[in-house]
């Protein structure tokens, strides 16, 4: 079976055929960095990610680009709010950005292109849609005309009236209809700001992605991605304003991924159970949090909670050992006999079961199904009597393939001596503060490297198990 996405353009499952052979142009909303990533932004990082895997695991010559939102309401708010300039706010949370996501086994966009670094484009393109009757200009703000665009809420599948009926005209807006938005806002003193056509000003969020996805892959991409509260009104937004502009389609295929909830409910600020990559990883290996946001189908919500994540850290780890006794058995290298074609077969046969779950919209949770399966034939083996260095080799290898699909790695690294002196040292500050949480879980991660502690009045020693 070829790969099929669920298109939300179409709300079906489609074939994947990209508009160029064996090339896929794939653009995924980033983040606006006026801080740290939350695990909503981490969900659809890791997602795509994976995604992006798949399709070169697939054969695929992935052209993968991912925008910062550098300037924007909030990106303001925080400059003022801690007396620093803009640039400065978004270059420090663009840095831990990238700490985070390498953190999580995402690799980098091939492009990252920034709205600072792109307003010539951005005007450029505004202008057109001014000069082809798609939007106008009102005392420096330019405005989109939504009802110009005869296919307004087709991604959304809403009707012009349906959201004609929720939208409203703010307090110091001058757009000639609610249902317009901005695509160029006048500077109000202060604030940053670049000269345009209709006076200083920036541009509005919607047109930084429509301008930047045109430019780095065309005017067609195949994959537009990101999360489900983006499909409306952003990206329908981006379409209006790219289909206007070049009279083709915008995209292929659409994909959203779920909502995350936290502790079943809403992640939100109002509800105060915001939380924060750079938190989690502090207690946690981030490889547990991609495999527990990978544990769940990517369009479906996924609820976080401290022991759902412990439960995937324990579910991680069976996978883990069963990968360990295969590097066991090898090393031990005791009555191995020759290849056994009928176990290389069944290896095989659930290297093919994962991409057919895989082919079907990317449906990792089913994936990871296969690979529980393929650990414990793994461990049924190890109890024969006589056991193959090919068959092991076969293992360790899909193993290896397959967790590299899903940006997980099953083989236990081992920590070099400072490294372990180190940790030592985290585990007693950490007992000396009384946060022994922290001291159990550092105590928990030496043992998982078979590292064994035995704290004396002498102070705490270690040897390798």
């Amino acid at each position: 079976m070829s790969i099929q996405i669920h298109n939300t353009l179409t709300r079906k499952k489609e074939p994947f055929i990209p508009l160029e052979d064996k090339k896929v142009k794939m653009y995924v909303c980033g983040p606006t960095v006026y801080n740290y990533i939350h695990i909503g932004n981490a969900r659809p990082a890791i997602v795509y990610d994976t995604v992006r895997r798949y399709l070169e695991f697939s054969g695929y010559d992935v052209q993968y680009v991912s925008n910062f939102t550098d300037v924007d309401d909030k990106l303001i708010k925080a400059a003022k709010d801690l007396g620093e300039d803009v640039p400065a706010i978004a270059e420090r949370f663009i840095k831990a950005y990238f700490e985070d996501i390498e953190a999580l086994g995402c690799k980098k966009a091939d492009i990252h292109p920034r709205v600072t670094e792109n307003i010539d484009v951005i005007i450029e393109f505004i202008d057109t849609l001014i000069k082809k009757g798609y939007a106008y200009e009102v005392d420096g703000d330019v405005y989109y005309k939504t009802r110009s665009f005869e296919g307004y809420g087709k991604l959304s599948h809403q009707s012009i009236d349906e959201l004609r009926a929720g939208a409203r005209i703010q307090v110091g807006e001058k757009k000639q209809d609610a249902l317009d938005f901005a695509l160029w806002k006048a500077a109000k003193e202060g604030e940053i700001s670049w000269d345009s056509p209709w006076g200083k000003g920036r541009p509005g969020w919607h047109i930084e992605c429509s301008a930047m996805a045109r430019k780095y892959l065309g005017d067609t991409i195949d994959i537009h991605a990101g999360g489900q509260d983006l499909t409306f009104p952003h990206h329908e937004n981006e379409i209006a304003q790219s289909e206007a502009l070049t009279g083709k389609p915008f995209a292929k295929y659409w994909m959203h991924n779920g909502y995350i909830n936290i502790n079943n409910e809403k992640m939100s600020k109002s509800l105060g159970n915001f939380v924060l990559v750079h938190d989690i990883v502090k207690k946690h290996d981030p490889q547990v949090l991609r495999f527990f946001m990978l544990s769940v189908h990517y369009r479906h919500p996924i609820n976080y909670s401290e022991e759902l994540l412990e439960s995937t850290k324990n579910a991680l780890e069976r996978l883990k050992t069963s990968y360990a006794n295969l590097q066991h058995r090898l090393k031990a290298s005791t009555n191995l006999t020759d290849h056994n074609q009928e176990w290389l077969n069944k290896i095989e046969g659930y290297r093919q079961d994962f991409i057919r779950e895989m082919n079907d919209d990317f449906n990792t949770a089913n994936g990871i199904s296969v690979l529980f399966e393929l650990a414990k034939q793994a461990n049924y083996y190890l109890e024969e009597k006589n056991t193959s260095e090919e068959v092991i080799h076969s293992f360790l290898r899909t193993f290896d393939e397959l967790g590299g699909v899903l940006g997980v790695s099953f083989a236990q690294t081992e920590l070099l001596d400072e490294e372990i002196e180190e940790l030592i040292k985290k585990r007693n500050q950490a007992r000396k503060e009384r946060n022994f949480a922290l001291a159990d879980q550092i105590r928990d991660q030496l043992k998982e490297m078979n590292i064994i502690l035995e704290d004396t009045p002498q102070g705490t020693r270690w040897k390798r198990g």
